[in-house]
């Protein structure tokens, strides 16, 4: 369960020049020459001069843009690399080379043939700002026919759910990295490390190697690998292997793993919950929530009910895909060179398995109202020691941190639903293709924006956030405000939206009418 545009970002590095602080910004989409010659500029090098960085602790860092951003009191020193002085045969070489260019420059009107070209490029950028539209409908259609492709492919294989591997089939199994470490151990800067803890946090910034090391530091910095002794090339490899197991679907992949993992992180801080709970409690709200959505295909449980698909068959329609997310997590497991549970014995395992189990089941929406109404019964006499309650608790944060992104900043929360819209329709274009039901909030032709967020938030989110606080009422302003003013955000938009639609109904109306008396 859960929700690629997303919110543009620059990275902000620190350089020492000399005793003097410079602040340089850059995209992510430069390439690491782009950034050499920023680098250069900053310090007053020639663009082409060769330098190396180096942090306060005399580390070389590799100058590319997933370099890790520093700070203020911890700058880059900037150290050009001497090349020495050239020698009398490359000066004449380089003046020969200075005239054959002169003189192709001449003979070729490269000057001039070079102001064509901007100018044509210029009157290209001015036609192409000019049909912006019609250049986004044009590619509007090319996608509308790449799906309709896709879903005309997977009429004829309609009963089979796509996955990577078929639990029917024993010769196709999960191959695990051996290549480990196989992405670079960032060095994570206090102030991320300090953000990771927040729900704040913005998702959009990390790729995928980074968000890897940043789940990597969650389970050193919670002392989940010291105490249960996970080898830390095992749980690299396991991280990786989750990472490959997780589609490239535009809201269930793997940065929706990474985004309810670490607002769980968050929560586990902001609650106090190492205080209040076993360590094997944290293991299993940390792993369950790095696999809750593991091998998700983009069809909701409504769709694999609906179209027969091999999981429904395979688990009697209930709850279809938190059952294969489950099996797909253990068959990970299930590799000795994946397993970070390695050293644990059986009766802890058996606990393990079991908790993680019960959280992934429970992100099943069509469950929501039954765990939400058990946790309120419970509410009042709550009690640590009791291990009933404890499970309520935790099934109820999985739920809370799953579809938790309207508790982040509105910049890192809407990207999602786009994504999620996205998703929603290329299910109900296939329902329809297919002759299946359509639930309205999935179609494109019946839902807004706004109007799929204001019920969710009014009737599922608030409600939810509200019940826990209740528990952890430290937390209120920080879980639950977001989620108010978004609601308020959203309806406004409705609002906006009705209006909209009004006047342009009435338009459409004084058309009509005037059509007649002609």
């Amino acid at each position: 369960m859960g929700s690629s545009s997303s919110t543009y970002r620059p990275k902000y590095v620190y350089l020492d020049i000399g005793g003097r602080i410079q602040k340089v910004a850059f995209s992510k989409y430069c390439n690491s020459r782009d950034i050499m010659e920023l680098f250069c500029i900053a310090t007053g090098l020639p663009r082409n001069t060769t330098i190396s960085l180096f942090t306060v602790d005399d580390c070389m860092v590799s100058i590319d843009p997933t370099m890790p951003a520093n700070s203020e009191r911890t700058p880059y020193k900037v150290i050009p690399v001497t090349t020495g002085q050239q020698t009398e045969k490359e000066e004449l070489f380089q003046n020969l080379l200075a005239q054959v260019i002169e003189q192709f420059s001449r003979v070729f009107k490269i000057d001039e043939l070079k102001t064509d070209v901007d100018n044509h490029l210029a009157m290209l950028e001015k036609r192409v700002e000019l049909e912006g539209l019609k250049v986004a409908e044009i590619e509007k259609c090319k996608s509308d026919i790449k799906k309709m492709r896709d879903e005309m492919a997977a009429r004829s294989t309609r009963t089979n759910c796509p996955c990577k591997y078929s639990f029917l089939d024993e010769s196709k199994r999960l191959v695990p990295r051996r290549d480990v470490p196989s992405y670079p151990k960032y060095m994570l800067s206090q102030e991320t490390i300090e953000a990771l803890r927040k729900p704040t946090f913005d998702v959009w910034l990390w790729e995928p190697n980074e968000m890897l090391s940043c789940l990597e530091h969650m389970y050193h910095d919670l002392g989940l690998v010291k105490d249960f002794n996970i080898n830390p090339i095992t749980l690299k490899r396991w991280l990786l292997c989750i990472h490959d197991n997780y589609r490239n679907n535009p809201f269930h992949n793997f940065r929706h793993c990474f985004c309810v993992t670490q607002m769980m992180y968050s929560m586990i801080s902001l609650c106090s919950l190492q205080v209040k709970l076993s360590q094997m409690d944290i293991l299993i709200l940390m792993t369950a929530s790095v696999c809750h959505d593991l091998d998700h295909p983009g069809y909701n449980n409504t769709y694999q009910i609906n179209a027969r698909t091999e999981l429904a068959v395979r688990y009697n329609d209930i709850s279809p895909l938190e059952n294969h997310h489950c099996a797909v997590a253990f068959q990970i497991l299930a590799q000795p060179e994946c397993n970070i549970l390695s050293h644990v014995d059986k009766e802890q395992f058996k606990r393990i398995r079991q908790g993680i189990i019960t959280l992934i089941l429970a992100t099943d929406m069509a469950r929501h109202a039954e765990i939400l109404d058990a946790f309120k019964e419970i509410l009042e006499k709550f009690d640590y020691s009791n291990e009933e309650h404890v499970t309520q608790l935790k099934m109820v944060l999985i739920k809370c941190c799953d579809i938790s992104n309207e508790v982040r900043p509105m910049e890192v929360a809407e990207p999602w639903v786009d994504c999620l819209l996205e998703e929603y329709f290329m299910q109900s274009d296939r329902e329809k293709s297919e002759g299946l039901p359509v639930a309205p909030f999935m179609d494109r032709d019946k839902v807004t924006k706004p109007t799929a967020q204001i019920g969710f938030l009014k009737f599922v989110l608030i409600p939810m956030f509200e019940t826990v606080t209740k528990l952890f009422p430290e937390v209120e302003e920080v879980l639950l405000q977001p989620l108010w003013e978004s609601r308020d955000r959203y309806e406004e938009l409705k609002q906006i939206d009705d209006a909209v639609k009004e006047l342009q109904k009435k338009k459409n109306e004084s058309l009509a009418i005037g059509s007649k008396e002609k």
